[in-house]
């Protein structure tokens, strides 16, 4: 278990503490204000929502929650919390219970609750980058009832930050809390919101603030990789180079940074196409990051 360095006692022991976000309860309620690229100062939406299930065509949102911070994106610093919201949802069908067994919300709990999904665009609307713990999950539930959405700047604090590099070897959520000093109570999506915020801009870095990272690393394109006309038999090969199967399309297919287009080309070249190269290399601008495909 890799904990934060500067949490470890003289002893080896480690105090954790629980968080509770009060410290971002107080909002400033500057919606009208609207930042632009010049600006030294970015405001952030984290965003966490709980669902009835994982599929992202059939499921449905029960609850989500929003915060709004502005901060200095240059430092890290400068923390101020804008505005918020957070609401739970009936789907008007029963909450499986193996759902409810991860969020510990009911039927009862959700019964003639309804997000204001305007509240949510105003909210979005105000915010140059967006943050969720596995956007590729919540960003599609999103965009099922919010348009504006499909017009903004997603972020992952699970694929922007290097959080291998930084010494942890697991990204969920509670785990890299812990490993910073910290626990809460978790899988209700405001509790979750305000723990996120506290993970990336943790007062026990002096340095290289996750935040920072982050948002370095939202701004920077992807290329989707296709190993088109691939055989069947190279199925093992591509999934140890961590290539996905994707059934609608029936081809092999990985994300990749700019810089390692031309790597990649080369082993697929060696290892799939035998010096014949018919891969398809497409370019996935900030904007459209974490979208369903």
């Amino acid at each position: 278990m890799s904990f934060i360095k500067n949490k470890i006692n003289s002893d080896g022991s480690i105090n954790l503490y629980k968080y509770t976000g009060a410290d971002l309860n107080e909002y400033s309620n500057d919606i009208q204000t609207i930042l632009n690229a010049e600006s030294d100062k970015i405001r952030i939406c984290f965003l966490d929502t709980e669902t009835t299930g994982v599929n992202k065509e059939k499921d449905h949102v029960i609850e989500i929650a929003l915060k709004c911070i502005e901060i200095n994106k240059l430092t890290g610093d400068e923390l101020s919390v804008i505005t918020g919201y957070e609401s739970l949802h009936d789907p008007e069908i029963p909450i499986p219970p193996e759902s409810t067994k991860i969020h510990e919300i009911t039927d009862e709990d959700v019964k003639g609750c309804s997000i204001d999904w305007d509240k949510v665009s105003e909210i979005l609307n105000i915010s140059q980058l967006i943050v969720a713990h596995n956007a590729s999950f919540d960003r599609p539930f999103v965009e099922k009832h919010c348009n504006l959405s499909k017009t903004k700047i997603w972020a992952c604090s699970i694929q922007d930050v290097d959080w291998m590099e930084r010494g942890f070897k697991n990204k969920k959520q509670e785990l890299l809390c812990i490993w910073h000093g910290f626990y809460y109570g978790s899988h209700r999506a405001m509790i979750d919101v305000d723990a996120l915020i506290h993970l990336v801009i943790n007062p026990a870095y002096k340095d290289r603030n996750p935040i920072l990272e982050l948002i370095q690393n939202a701004r920077k394109p992807w290329v989707k990789v296709f190993a088109s006309n691939s055989k069947i038999e190279d199925k093992d090969i591509l999934k140890q180079n961590k290539y996905r199967w994707n059934p609608e399309k029936k081809v092999w297919h990985k994300t990749i940074t700019s810089s390692d287009i031309e790597n990649e080309r080369i082993w697929l070249n060696e290892n799939i196409y035998k010096g014949n190269f018919s891969g398809q290399f497409v370019e996935i601008l900030p904007v459209d990051k974490y979208k369903s495909y």
